[in-house]
C-alpha cells in the first residue's frame, strides 16, 4: 500500500503540502506551495516518533527530509497548522505502522549539531559553552549569510529599496544617535560580535571603545578588522563576561542582540552591573528581540502548537510555548531566552534607569532576515564546506522561520533607551528626534 496517502490521512487530511515518500508514491494539492520529500524509512520514524516540531526539524537538519518550493510561503501557511501527537488520526495511523512495522515509533539518534550544555544555567562557563554553540562555527560561514557589514542584528530599513548594508549602516548609526555620542567619550559594547558597532563609533563618531564577547572567534575577528581599519588605538576587544568589567565609567553602553542570552534569573544582576559602570546622566541603549505579552490562547500568538511558533521562537522562557521554545534551544541559541519588553522597561526603572525611549523595529526584522537567507541560499555550496550541510540547514529553516514570525507577530523587537538620572537630572533634551 502506498504510504504518502496514508500518512498524509493520518496528518489530518487537509496539509497545504504535498508529501512525496521514499517509496515513490505522493499524496497532497498538486498546486501546493512546498512539498516535503520524506526520502528513508528513518525520516519517517523521525517524523513519527517525535510528531511535531522537534520531528520535522531533526529530520529536516539531519537530511532524512527535503522541503522543496517557497520556503517562506510553506511557513506562513504552516503558522496554521496543528501537527502534533493529538492530530493524528488513527485509522490510517495504524494502517501505516501495518505498512511500515512498529521499528518507525522508534526514535533514531539526535543530529550532531544539537546542542549538549551542561552545568547550572547561566553560569559564566555554560554561558560561555553556550555563546560558543551559536557563535564558534564559522566566522566566513557568518560573511556568506550577513554579507560585509557582520552585523548579527536586526537593520533599521527607511525603505525596501536600501541594500542590507546600508540599513546595517543605519542601524548603528541610529544606535549611536540616540547614545548622543561625542568624540573622547568612552564607549562599553557588551556582546560585540565581529566589532562593528564599535567601530562605526570610533570612525564616525570619535569614541574610545571596548566591546566585549565571549566568542574567542568573533574576538579574533574583530581584532583584525579593527586593526584594518587602523583603529586599533581607539578600540579594544575583550573575551570577557559582562560581570566581570570593573573599569568604568563608560559614557555610554550598548547593548545589541546580547540581551537575549542574559536569562531571567540573571536580569536584575546584568541591568544593576551596568548602571555601576555609567556616570550620571549616563545612557543605555538596550536592542534586543523580545515576546509579546498575550496570554496563551489568544488569536494568532497564542496558538502555542503552530508550525511558525515552534520553528521560529528563538528563546527558552516563552510561557505561551514551553515546547516549542525546547525546540530552538536545542539547536540554535542554547539557553535563550525572550521577555516581554515590559517586564525589561520596569526592571531598568526599579534598578536607577529611567527609560526614555523605546522604538519597535518588528518590520525591520523581517526584512534582514529575509536578506540573510537570501544570502546563504546564493552561496549554499561554500556554506556547506564551511560547516556542514546539517548546520547549515539548521540556519536556513530558523532565519525563513523567524523571518516569518516577526511578520506575524508572534515576536518583536525593540530598542530600549534609558538614563542613569541622578536627583532628577537626566542630561535629556525636551525631546529626542533620533
Amino acid at each position: 500500500m502506498a504510504l504518502a496517502p496514508l500518512l498524509y490521512d493520518a496528518l489530518g487530511g487537509a496539509l497545504p503540502l504535498r508529501l512525496e515518500m521514499f517509496d515513490g508514491s505522493t499524496a497532497g494539492p498538486d498546486d501546493a506551495v512546498a512539498t516535503m520529500r520524506i526520502k528513508s524509512q528513518r525520516g519517517l520514524a523521525r517524523f513519527l516518533s517525535r510528531p511535531g516540531e522537534l520531528g520535522i526539524v531533526r529530520a529536516y537538519v539531519s537530511g532524512d527530509v527535503d522541503i522543496d518550493g517557497d520556503l517562506f510561503t510553506m511557513l506562513e501557511v504552516g503558522s496554521t497548522l496543528d501537527v502534533g501527537l493529538r492530530s493524528i488520526r488513527v485509522a490510517p495511523a495504524i494502517s501505516l505502522v501495518r505498512e511500515t512495522g512498529l521499528g518507525v515509533f522508534r526514535s533514531p539518534p539526535a543530529p550532531p549539531e544539537e546542542a549538549n550544555l551542561h552545568g547550572a544555567l547561566h553560569t559564566r562557563s555554560r554561558d560561555k559553552d553556550a555563546i560558543s554553540h551559536h557563535y564558534d562555527v564559522s566566522n566566513e560561514f557568518y560573511r556568506l549569510v550577513l554579507g560585509p557589514s557582520m552585523v548579527y542584528s536586526c537593520a533599521v530599513w527607511s525603505s525596501t529599496n536600501q541594500t542590507l548594508e546600508e540599513a546595517q549602516a543605519a542601524k548603528l548609526d541610529l544606535v549611536c544617535r540616540k547614545l548622543d555620542l561625542k568624540p573622547g567619550m568612552r564607549l562599553l559594547d557588551v556582546g560585540c560580535g565581529w566589532g562593528s558597532m564599535v567601530m562605526h563609533a570610533a570612525q564616525h563618531y570619535g569614541v574610545r571603545a571596548v566591546g566585549i564577547t565571549l566568542s574567542v572567534e568573533q574576538a579574533e575577528l574583530a581584532r583584525k578588522r579593527i586593526a584594518e581599519a587602523g583603529l586599533s588605538d581607539l578600540i579594544e576587544i575583550r573575551v570577557q563576561d559582562y560581570r566581570d568589567v570593573h573599569d568604568g565609567p563608560f559614557d555610554a553602553i550598548s547593548s545589541i542582540g546580547m540581551f537575549e542570552h542574559v536569562g531571567r534569573k540573571r536580569m536584575e544582576e546584568y541591568i544593576r552591573d551596568l548602571h555601576e559602570l555609567l556616570p550620571d546622566q549616563g545612557r543605555l541603549l538596550n536592542h534586543a528581540i523580545s515576546r509579546p505579552g498575550y496570554p496563551q490562547g489568544d488569536h494568532l500568538v497564542g496558538r502555542a502548537r503552530a508550525l511558525t511558533r515552534r520553528l521560529a521562537t528563538a528563546v527558552g522562557s516563552d510561557l505561551t510555548s514551553r515546547i516549542d521554545s525546547e525546540l530552538i534551544n536545542r539547536y540554535v541559541f542554547p539557553d535563550g531566552e525572550l521577555h516581554e519588553v515590559g517586564v525589561l522597561v520596569s526592571m531598568l526603572q526599579e534598578n536607577g534607569f529611567e527609560v526614555r525611549h523605546l522604538e519597535s523595529l518588528r518590520e525591520h526584522y523581517d526584512l534582514t532576515l529575509r536578506c540573510w537567507v537570501a544570502n546563504l541560499e546564493d552561496n549554499w555550496e561554500e556554506a556547506v564546506a564551511l560547516v556542514g550541510e546539517g548546520r547549515a540547514r539548521v540556519w536556513r529553516l530558523y532565519m525563513a522561520a523567524s523571518a516569518v514570525n516577526f511578520a506575524l507577530g508572534g515576536v518583536q523587537i525593540q530598542q530600549v533607551l534609558a538614563v542613569k538620572s541622578t536627583n532628577g537630572v537626566s542630561g535629556m533634551p525636551l525631546r529626542t528626534d533620533f
